[in-house]
């Protein structure tokens, strides 16, 4: 049989993957993120439904009610502060998330970060010269402009 020998499309594929595995303490770490930040949207989502389900079993009690204003505050209060927790828990979740995929890609691919950051400053710098020279010559044009006297606009009558 013969043996397959790797071509110059194989290699390049070799070349992204890995040498070895992630270790036991980096997928405990993604675990643990995993199912935090997957609890924590889980407590979003309840906390808003009790909070919609509140308001919607509350609503009528305020039309029948509606010369109390104790409870009417009281509602209006943990009606706000149930949505406020709801988007936080959905902030903390979403932001722990993009943490751990941003950790785990880092650790993946070292190398290729930091070519796209020195890429990024680059191109920052680049665009910023630019910024600068774009600025420069509008201000040359409009210098000689004024010189020659085409600034202003000349009425025809």
């Amino acid at each position: 049989m013969a043996e397959h020998q790797l071509g110059p499309r194989d290699e390049g594929i070799k070349g992204v993957l890995p040498e070895r595995g992630p270790s036991s303490s980096q997928v405990l770490a993604f675990m643990t993120l995993l199912w935090l930040g997957g609890f924590l949207l889980l407590l979003a989502g309840l906390t808003l439904t009790a909070t919609l389900i509140g308001l919607t079993v509350s609503s009528p009690v305020f039309m029948i009610c509606s010369s109390v204003l104790l409870p009417v505050v009281l509602v209006i209060i943990f009606a706000v502060l149930g949505f406020i927790a709801s988007g936080a828990f959905g902030v903390t979740a979403l932001s722990s998330m993009s943490w751990m995929v941003n950790y785990l890609y880092r650790l993946r691919f070292p190398e290729q970060m930091e070519h796209v950051n020195r890429r990024a400053q680059e191109t920052a710098g680049q665009m910023g010269q630019r910024a600068r020279e774009t600025g420069q010559r509008v201000q040359s044009k409009d210098l000689k402009s004024d010189r020659t006297g085409l600034s202003g606009l000349t009425e025809k009558g």
